[in-house]
């Protein structure tokens, strides 16, 4: 009876130690890639203009990778903006960039150069409309700025994507019924009231570009109605990432006097092409990820970087190195 006992309890013991050999390789294939050396080299990320929120979340992620990727450079070029960072990066200008997902599928549906190559890391943040003018104008609405000098963002931004489709749908030619000006985030606010009625910005909130001008009330958001975005949604295309919402009164205290105010949004995404190294756009993910709350304590909107919606990159698919980032932490 002793040694059938005895085999028994060896037989369980072989099978226990094989259960744990299991969780062992397991624990060790998804630390692994952490172990590594990490990468190495030189990379170049589009970001914004100097006032905006993407320049300041690209510093903010260089930062934090330079702590887990000492030997990784990280060199960040300024940009008018979405327009211009996809374009970086689908040309091989850029490695990694910030875009709007709007700006990505304009890219895209209008088949410009290197298209098919681009590749999402993650879905960051929202951008949010941000039409502001004076605290005495009379702008009540975006059909009131015809015959108006409107500043529409520079050439290659994304403001200016989002603006001329809202101008259109409020029965407003930009080329024709206004006095366009190509002011951006670092010009636009300043200007208002001095050669500009009304300003268009898209961009987390808060942007600190606008916040010391609201902290004087020293301007005013004009409401962007869903019934507006609805006309925006008539046109087709890449306006069906736009979602309407609401600016919270939280966003800009010194200027909404505790009121919500009506607007538009669309998603952000950290980009980049089929071709870069899976190895180096795996790290960069975990890394942007692991950093969300180290970020997002001086850009507000990237405290909303979450795993579980970060895969969501759409209109692009994902970078193969993001993928296996996403796939060793699934639960």
């Amino acid at each position: 009876m002793s040694h059938v006992l005895s085999r028994i309890g060896r037989r369980r013991a072989l099978r226990g130690a094989a259960a744990g050999l299991v969780v062992l390789g397991l624990l060790l294939w998804w630390v692994a890639p952490w172990r590594e050396e990490p990468p190495g080299g030189t990379i170049t990320m589009s970001t914004g203009t100097r006032a905006g929120v993407y320049q300041k979340y690209g510093e903010l992620l260089r930062t934090a990778l330079g702590k887990d990727m000492p030997d990784l450079e990280v060199r960040l070029r300024t940009s008018d903006g979405s327009w211009e960072n996809v374009r970086r990066v689908a040309t091989g200008q850029a490695d990694f960039a910030l875009a709007a997902a709007d700006a990505v599928e304009t890219y895209r549906q209008e088949g410009r150069t290197g298209a098919d190559g681009l590749r999402g890391v993650a879905r960051l943040y929202d951008d949010y409309v941000q039409l502001a003018v004076a605290p005495g104008s009379g702008i009540r609405t975006v059909a009131d700025l015809r015959g108006k000098r409107v500043a529409i963002g520079p050439p290659k931004s994304g403001v200016r994507l989002i603006a001329n489709r809202l101008l259109r749908a409020a029965g407003i030619d930009p080329e024709r019924d206004i006095v366009p000006s190509a002011d951006g985030i670092d010009t636009g606010p300043g200007r208002l009231g001095h050669g500009l009625d009304a300003f268009f910005w898209s961009g987390g909130l808060p942007t600190d570009g606008l916040k010391t001008y609201t902290e004087d009330s020293a301007l005013r958001f004009v409401p962007i109605d869903a019934s507006l975005v609805a006309k925006v949604h008539e046109q087709g295309g890449a306006t069906r990432y736009y979602r309407a919402t609401n600016i919270p009164e939280s966003a800009y205290p010194g200027s909404q006097l505790g009121s919500a105010v009506p607007t538009m949004a669309v998603s952000n995404l950290l980009i980049t092409r089929a071709d870069v190294d899976p190895r180096l756009a795996e790290w960069l993910t975990r890394i942007v990820l692991k950093s969300r709350d180290r970020i997002g304590a001086d850009v507000h909107s990237a405290q909303l970087v979450d795993v579980r919606t970060a895969i969501y990159t759409d209109p692009l698919g994902l970078h193969k190195g993001a993928r296996r980032y996403y796939r060793s932490v699934k639960p």
